[in-house]
């Protein structure tokens, strides 16, 4: 991974969930929970019904919200205020991250398909809120959520950045396309690797990517 593909780099972007935690630390859980219960509740389904929804709107719209608003008229305030009403304390410090973060040259900003206020309660419990410039959440990109070109394209205008100068780390590989499309270098953050054109470089250790950045 040679740092010179980073040297032109000037606004670095992560997607949150599951890129600024690992997986180990069990917080997606009980969000995906609250999603099943919200579903349930307002649907009027069965838990099974509920999950499978729960899972077939993140599939074919990018996220659950998009698929209950598209769909059934939600509030997707609501809805997001309920679903990121969770425990915390399940995150672990990382000074060490932190310092890493803080040492990128340029603008560092998170971009979330979750809410901002959710985003920011993480990178607290997380020790990181001080090494991030921006928190853009779903709601800036007016609900629509990644992968779709439309979000990004409005929240890095909102933002200023240019794409040519930025790169992306995101666990989810599909929602690296449109940002590689766009002009960023892109890095999937996951266990496994995935093979594809929009996917410049792969880590299983953000710590470690970023430490050889720095």
């Amino acid at each position: 991974m040679p740092k010179r593909h980073f040297d032109h780099v000037r606004t670095w972007v992560f997607d949150l969930d599951h890129t600024l935690y690992p997986p180990s630390q069990q917080l997606f859980p009980q969000i995906e929970e609250k999603m099943t219960d919200f579903v349930m509740r307002t649907l009027d389904v069965g838990r099974a019904q509920a999950d499978h929804l729960r899972r077939t709107y993140w599939a074919e719209h990018g996220t659950t919200l998009a698929g209950l608003m598209a769909n059934h008229d939600i509030d997707a305030d609501a809805y997001l205020d309920e679903v990121h009403d969770i425990r915390f304390d399940v995150l672990e410090p990382d000074p060490y991250l932190a310092d890493l973060l803080a040492q990128l040259p340029g603008r560092r900003i998170v971009y979330t398909n979750g809410s901002a206020p959710y985003a920011a309660q993480v990178l607290k419990a997380r020790g990181l809120e001080a090494a991030f410039d921006a928190i853009y959440g779903v709601e800036h990109a007016g609900y629509v959520p990644k992968p779709q070109s439309a979000a990004f394209e409005r929240v890095f205008a909102m933002d200023g950045l240019d794409p040519t100068q930025a790169a992306m780390f995101e666990d989810d590989p599909r929602n690296l396309a449109a940002p590689h499309a766009m002009g960023l270098r892109t890095v999937h953050v996951a266990p496994e690797p995935e093979a594809a054109d929009h996917i410049h470089h792969h880590t299983d250790d953000l710590n470690d990517f970023l430490g050889r950045l720095v």
